[in-house]
């Protein structure tokens, strides 16, 4: 049994204060992790800024590793967990801006970098998007990385299950009234992968958009390890084995019944 604790984070930062919304983020670490042992932390995406700062991402973004990395990594490395959240990423042209997620690991080291794939609306006008999924692989198992609207995409979560993942951390800025549509994808993806996902979602209200939560933690066949039935603010844990993955792989056969020569327009363009 290889038990893994997980913890997915729900708050609603506060627009364009960097250091208010960090503040915030350290102490829910602090707390979930106080009278336990967690192993891994989820926080949403963009939850260092918020969503809706148009041309002022360029003044809020920060290189990767930057100040809320270093803050973040010395709780990971107190705590041994950790820890997902999303960020700007500003790359070495100060005018390329990604949507991205960080990973710290359990030694406070960045553990990796994913940068948006599947960018939605508007979000094209302030980011580039990404064009690599990544895993990586813990003392516990191998973990992967999508940020709100690479959910959609059953590719994304499959090239990472093609690659060995068997936790997906989802970081999401997932706005009302879409609720069903996030509860359907998060169920969707642990069921055709037989992976289990742990996906933080934001809550408050911005100019235009409103953002639901719902942050949740499933099993390979669905089950609902732990989830917020309301918008407060606060974290929910859940013990989970990753052993269970192998089982229902190997029981499902949902990889080795593939048949690839069959999905060529798969890769094509709409």
């Amino acid at each position: 049994m290889r038990s893994v604790t997980v913890a997915v984070m729900q708050m609603a930062p506060v627009l364009g204060k960097v250091g208010e919304n960090l503040k915030r983020m350290t102490e829910m670490v602090d707390e979930v992790c106080r009278n336990q042992r967690v192993d891994v932390i989820v926080f949403p995406e963009l939850i260092t800024t918020g969503y809706e700062c148009g041309v002022r991402f360029t003044d809020l973004a920060e290189r990767i590793p930057g100040p809320a990395v270093s803050l973040l990594a010395k709780q990971a490395a107190d705590y041994e967990a950790y820890i997902a959240f999303g960020l700007v990423e500003k790359h070495k042209v100060e005018s390329i801006l990604y949507d991205a997620a960080v990973l710290i690991d359990a030694e406070g080291e960045v553990a990796a970098t994913y940068r948006k794939i599947h960018l939605k609306g508007e979000e094209r006008l302030a980011f580039r998007p990404g064009f690599k999924n990544l895993v990586v692989e813990t003392k516990f198992g191998s973990l992967g990385l999508l940020l709100g609207w690479d959910l959609a995409f059953p590719e994304a979560a499959r090239c990472l299950t093609l690659q060995g993942m068997e936790l997906l951390c989802v970081c999401a800025n997932w706005e009302s009234p879409h609720t069903a549509e996030w509860q359907a994808y998060t169920t969707a993806r642990a069921f055709e992968n037989a992976i289990f996902i742990a996906a933080a979602n934001r809550i408050g209200q911005e100019y235009t958009i409103s953002f639901f939560g719902g942050s949740r933690i499933i099993g390979p066949r669905g089950e609902v390890y732990a989830s917020f039935e309301e918008e407060g603010e606060g974290f929910r844990v859940a013990q989970i084995d990753l052993d269970e993955v192998k089982r229902y792989r190997e029981e499902l056969q949902i990889l080795q019944c593939r048949q690839p020569q069959a999905y060529r327009e798969i890769v094509k363009m709409y």
